[in-house]
């Protein structure tokens, strides 16, 4: 028994990390993604203008989204605007 008692500490050790490591979610990857048609645009990065896009004042829409594809969620600091593609060339569709 005083063996075992010698290795309680390093099984305690062990079991934390495990516990660590098996209960964590992992985090997606959050980006910025707009909605224009059909197609959704990953604007991650790029700033808003007159070459790339634009966020419009809309209260039935939003603009970016922290997911494409409808998985995501909106970000709040643009909701209740429209995306609008001022340039397609300048963005990268979202995979």
């Amino acid at each position: 028994m005083n063996k075992l008692s010698k290795f309680l500490p390093a099984l305690a050790l062990v079991l934390g990390a495990f516990a660590a490591v098996a209960f964590t979610s992992p985090q997606a990857p959050t980006g910025e993604y707009g909605l224009s048609g059909s197609v959704w645009y990953d604007v991650t990065g790029i700033n808003p203008d007159e070459d790339t896009y634009v966020c419009n004042e809309d209260e039935t829409r939003d603009c970016l989204f922290d997911q494409p594809f409808g998985m995501g969620t909106p970000i709040s600091s643009e909701q209740d605007k429209v995306f609008v593609v001022q340039n397609a060339s300048n963005l990268p569709i979202a995979h």
